[in-house]
């Protein structure tokens, strides 16, 4: 995996196309006054390319990539795949993707298309080959982004369903091992034969879905490693190939989605206003725009996870993002602080979705840089701002790795059972399909209040690994929910503590196995002997509940479990924690224990904000952060990252309306302006405010 360019790519994604008037040339100078360096075009129109079945009109691109490169302007140019044109959905019908078995999605939107079906795919290969043919050696293109937004529809389509009974008989081999290791027993599911098999309309089992949901990711796998695969034939030396991933999609598993592609790309959309206010607990207004500072920090690390590289924003909020109900437009200088927390984090690139806001369609109110108008204001003139911000900074971050205080597992296949056999009860008393998010969340928020950095790793990273290399780059793992997990990756935790790292166990963790099977076994599994602790009950929480503390974990005001209690009872550990509360109070609501050289620490509900940052705190009570900024606090974060040189760059952020200021404990030298600041002078910090530093 790689990305040949030096330096922050700065841009939006660009539809010439979309103007009722002609503005190329206007729209591009303003872009270079603005400081863009890129632009994403051409991945939405198949029905421009390709107006008439076999007839193609290729030459309206030109001028823009013409004017894009005489201005320095780079380019990214889309595959049209994911949004099909009219005459191939009345000429196919049968291409459209069943939501349900025999209830094909309705024609209107975008992504309504069985893209595992032949038929489409002959026509998508067809498009995908003249348009990149036709441009592939212009040099202006620097990559290509194939598809857009992959895995969103689980295909219910007869081919689709056919080809999954192949797989699971090439994969169990007979019935019989399909039937033992699904538990078909259960309400007389046993099959005959494979043909048998029910479509997954009315399935009521955990083990079908979670195959089902792992097929369904394979298939988006497989499309866009099929497009890349043709874009190759091609691109030339330098020119990169990935797709943007919207990491809520349901067909979706990022981590092998990145493996045929040359870096990882993604949108993290986020609401803004007083959603950015690290001192205020907002709950996110739609499901796929996040809420809070750690929440869009978790985003950017998410993006960092698919393939432990830096990676590529190709879309996120430019103004109010959602629709025409939502209406949030950022705060002065909430742009930049979001901008530089992706960058901290790893981005080489940050694009906006989009340049100008559209006077018609679906997302006539999801906000451009440019307002209806196409007047250049506020938000212009901030992104301006940023892009001369990113000029100045220039190299300097080439080869940056984000720094990391504690790991905390994300486990693609947890989160798919949880989806279908939620933990949690929604407000109203349904299954809440967010269940394994929110546990995530709970520990990611405690680390970014508790003031360390993150690193987040898939299982099977974190396996190849190993348990000595695990525990040496990160002193801590928080392994919370990863209910379906195999032995070897539980074996790997125990052995991550042995050879020295701090081991966190959240509920959930290890009680399924690689089929989602509830262990034969004491739970936690396979680590009960080693943690020192064991538990047979557990509760949902309707409310949080008071935790007091026993020994060794000072808490403060607001800690509490919250939607979950494991009746934890210790055999050879120290109970932390105690629920404060009539019956709970005969469990430990945390334990810990030493095993071999480090530590193993249990903890058996979702901590409340306070609760998790507390769990931080005591378990890295020194992280990099306070090498720069050791008194800081709440609104004020830091994110940092290593550059190749030895130096560190830091990243000092005001997540509030109100001036803050902080005083660093080293020499540093400001990365934008390059003005010397010395250890022990104050550093003020302005309302929604974000200085880059770098260690002198």
């Amino acid at each position: 995996m790689h990305l040949d360019r030096s330096g922050i790519l700065f841009g939006a994604a660009y539809y010439a196309e979309y103007h009722q008037s002609d503005r190329v040339d206007q729209d591009l100078d303003l872009m270079k006054q603005a400081g863009f360096t890129v632009i994403r075009v051409g991945e939405s129109v198949w029905s421009t390319w390709e107006p008439r079945d076999g007839e193609f009109d290729l030459e309206w691109l030109q001028p823009v990539l013409d004017g894009a490169h005489a201005r320095g302007i780079a380019v990214v140019l889309g595959t049209p795949t994911y949004a099909v044109p009219p005459w191939l959905q009345t000429a196919y019908p049968e291409i459209a993707a069943d939501v349900r078995t025999g209830e094909p999605m309705p024609w209107g939107a975008r992504q309504e298309v069985d893209y595992s079906h032949p038929a489409f795919r002959f026509h998508a290969e067809r498009v995908i080959r003249a348009v990149v043919g036709r441009y592939a050696s212009h040099p202006a293109v620097i990559g290509y982004q194939v598809d857009n937004e992959p895995g969103m529809v689980l295909f219910h389509n007869r081919g689709s369903f056919q080809r999954f009974v192949r797989r699971l008989a090439a994969r169990y081999g007979d019935v019989e091992t399909l039937n033992r290791e699904w538990g078909l027993t259960y309400w007389s599911h046993r099959l005959s034969d494979f043909s048998d098999l029910w479509t997954p309309d009315g399935n009521s089992l955990p083990q079908y879905d979670l195959a089902w949901r792992r097929y369904q990711a394979e298939l988006t796998t497989e499309f866009i490693a099929w497009q890349a695969e043709i874009v190759r034939e091609y691109s030339t030396p330098g020119q990169f190939v990935t797709t943007c991933i919207a990491y809520p999609r349901p067909a979706l598993d990022d981590e092998k989605l990145v493996e045929a592609l040359d870096v990882t790309a993604g949108n993290p959309y986020y609401a803004m206003q007083d959603h950015l206010d690290a001192t205020k607990d907002l709950a996110a207004v739609t499901p796929w725009t996040t809420s809070g500072v750690p929440a869009m920090f978790r985003q950017a690390d998410r993006l960092f996870s698919s393939n432990q590289a830096r990676f590529l924003v190709t879309e996120t909020d430019a103004q109010s993002i959602g629709g025409s109900e939502f209406n949030l437009p950022p705060y002065p200088g909430q742009l930049a602080q979001a901008a530089f927390a992706f960058v901290s984090r790893g981005a080489a690139m940050i694009e906006y979705w989009h340049w100008h806001t559209l006077p018609y369609g679906t997302e006539t109110y999801w906000g451009g840089i440019l307002p209806h108008s196409l007047e250049p204001g506020r938000v212009y003139r901030e992104l301006a701002a940023v892009g001369a911000d990113f000029a100045a900074i220039g190299d300097l971050l080439d080869g940056y790795e984000p720094d990391a205080d504690v790991a905390i597992l994300w486990s693609n296949d947890s989160r798919f059972a949880l989806e279908f056999f939620p933990t949690f009860p929604t407000a109203t008393g349904q299954p809440d399909r967010t269940s394994y998010t929110r546990i995530f969340d709970a520990y990611y928020r405690g680390v970014i209040d508790g003031g360390a950095q993150a690193r987040v790793l898939h299982p099977d990273q974190a396996l190849a690994r190993g348990a000595k290399d695990l525990a040496a780059r990160f002193p801590v793992l928080i392994a919370a929910g990863f209910y379906v997990a195999t032995d070897s990756q539980l074996d790997l935790l125990r052995e991550y503590a042995a050879a020295g790292g701090h081991l966190i166990v959240g509920i959930r963790t290890g009680y399924g196995d690689e089929e989602a099977r509830a262990r034969v076994s004491v739970a936690p599994a396979r680590l009960t002997d080693a943690a020192g602790v064991s538990y047979e009950e557990f509760s949902n929480l309707r409310d949080p509940l008071p935790v007091t503390s026993e020994q060794g974990l000072a808490l403060t005001d607001g800690a509490a479990a919250t939607l979950w209690a494991d009746g934890l009872v210790p055999s050879d550990a120290d109970t932390l924690v105690r629920y404060a509360h009539p019956r709970f109070g005969d469990f430990a609501a945390v334990t810990s224990r030493e095993h071999g050289d480090g530590r193993i620490t249990v903890v058996g509900t979702v901590p409340s904000a306070e609760l998790a940052a507390d769990l931080v705190r005591w378990a890295a009570p020194a992280n990099v952060a306070d090498a720069i900024a050791p008194e800081r606090a709440l609104p004020v974060t830091v994110s940092s990252g290593s550059l190749p040189d030895g130096r560190r760059a830091w990243f000092v952020f005001n997540w509030s309306g109100e001036p803050q200021a902080f005083t660093p404990a080293v020499d540093l030298a400001d990365a934008v302006t390059a003005e010397e600041l010395s250890a022990g002078t104050e550093i003020s910090l302005p309302a929604w405010s974000t200085r880059c530093l770098v260690g002198r």
